[in-house]
C-alpha cells in the first residue's frame, strides 16, 4: 500500500487522527499503539529510515508532552510526521523505537536529556549531553533561558580549573513571545537589554 495521504493510513490504522501539517503527511498517535504503527510502517509500507525523534513540551496544556517522530521511505522518497502524546504530565513516558529502527537510541538519549521523557524499553536511557547527576532537562519550559549555575560534577575538575557553570549572556535579551496571533510571528524576539549592543533592535 502506498502511503499518501491520510485516507490510506487510516483505511489500515482506525486508531490514527490527521494532524495539521504545513508540508509533509502527519498523523497523531496514541502512545500505546506506536510500535505497532512504527513496526507495519516498517515492514509493510518501506519507510525504512527514521530521520528525527523530537519531543514538544506545552507547558501548562495537557497532555503536557508531545512525542515527534519523523519517519522516510527512501523507496517513494515520502516523509511522515508521527505525534504521540504523553499520559503523565509529570513522568512522561513512549515506549522506545530502538528495537525497530537503530537511530532511535541516540535521539531518544537526547530528548530524554533535554526533555525528559523516558523511553521504555531503550537498551541505555543515559544523558547524551548533560552528566548523569544534572538535575533539570534544559528544553522543558519551565528552565530559563539564561540558565542556572549548577555544580560541576567532579570537585576535582572545578578545583583544577575554577570553573564553574554560569548562566548564559543573553544578547539582546530577555526574549519575549507574542501570547495571540499566528504561530509563524510567535518566534521570541529579544528587547534590547544586551551589554554589547548599543543601538536599539528594530
Amino acid at each position: 500500500m502506498k502511503a499518501t495521504d491520510f485516507t490510506d493510513l487510516v483505511q489500515r490504522f482506525d486508531f490514527l487522527t490527521e494532524r495539521e501539517s504545513a508540508d509533509h503527511l502527519a498523523v497523531n498517535c496514541p502512545a500505546d499503539r506506536l510500535l505497532e504503527l512504527a513496526t507495519a510502517l516498517r515492514d509493510e509500507l518501506a519507510y525504512d529510515l527514521l530521520l528525527d525523534v523530537t519531543a514538544v513540551d506545552w507547558d501548562a496544556e495537557h497532555p503536557r508532552f508531545t512525542g515527534v517522530y519523523h519517519l522516510y521511505t527512501t523507496e517513494r522518497h515520502e516523509y511522515l510526521r508521527i505525534a504521540a502524546n504523553c499520559t503523565d504530565d509529570i513522568e512522561p513516558t513512549l515506549p522506545s523505537l530502538s528495537t525497530l529502527y537503530p537511530a532511535a537510541n541516540w535521539h531518544e538519549r537526547e530528548t530524554y536529556d533535554l526533555m525528559g521523557i523516558r523511553y521504555e524499553g531503550h537498551p541505555d536511557l543515559s544523558r547524551i549531553l548533560m552528566w548523569d547527576d544534572y538535575p533539570y532537562h534544559p528544553l522543558r519550559k519551565e528552565f530559563p533561558l539564561a540558565g542556572i549555575e549548577t555544580p560541576l560534577p567532579a570537585d576535582d575538575v572545578a578545583a583544577q580549573t575554577n570553573a564553574k557553570v554560569l548562566p548564559a549572556p543573553m544578547m539582546g535579551g530577555p526574549f519575549v513571545a507574542p501570547t495571540e496571533g499566528p504561530m509563524s510571528q510567535a518566534e521570541p524576539l529579544a528587547k534590547d537589554e544586551s551589554w554589547t549592543e548599543k543601538e536599539e533592535n528594530q
